[in-house]
């Protein structure tokens, strides 16, 4: 979900297993030279989704890196098919009240912008949240913890299956 903590998450357990970092919206962007919320006036939310499923296809393709999806790409069968096949999936789960929480001020968020975004979040959780875990090896939940707490627990759960950088 969109305030999970994906990129900052993905950054740092990224940094400490050695490996890169994809953010699949950020190169979205990088690619098109435009940001989320444009491509999402322009074309609407499924010539995002188009796009977003394309890029993610790029990237599940590339080796060693962690990889934060948009929190809709789980949205379409053959994007959750992909991740299961290609990849270890953890999902950062969150309370509702704690997405609306880190989310309520930022104003970038096209899925967002209504007349009562915090309805709109909910809903999105609850439309969402199933196929998150249909998807994932492993749920996390994010909590209140610092980031590093975050990753050290996370890091404690995939285990072996994992190489740690030196």
């Amino acid at each position: 979900m969109m305030g999970a903590g994906k990129t900052t998450v993905g950054r740092l357990l990224a940094k400490r297993l050695g490996k890169s970092f994809h953010d699949c919206d950020h190169d979205i962007e990088a690619r098109t030279g435009v940001r989320v919320a444009v491509i999402f006036e322009i074309e609407g939310e499924p010539g995002f989704r188009k796009r977003e499923s394309e890029e993610l296809r790029r990237l599940a393709a590339l080796e060693n890196i962690v990889l934060a999806t948009g929190g809709g790409a789980v949205l379409d069968p053959g994007n959750r098919a992909l991740l299961k096949a290609r990849g270890l999936v953890v999902y950062l789960h969150a309370q509702p009240k704690d997405l609306w929480q880190r989310t309520r001020h930022d104003k970038s968020r096209p899925l967002l912008n209504t007349a009562d975004p915090r309805a709109r979040q909910e809903e999105l959780y609850r439309a969402r949240d199933s196929l998150y875990r249909e998807v994932a090896d492993l749920v996390v939940d994010t909590g209140r913890q610092s980031v590093n707490v975050l990753v050290n627990q996370l890091l404690e759960q995939l285990g072996p299956q994992c190489k740690l950088s030196a």
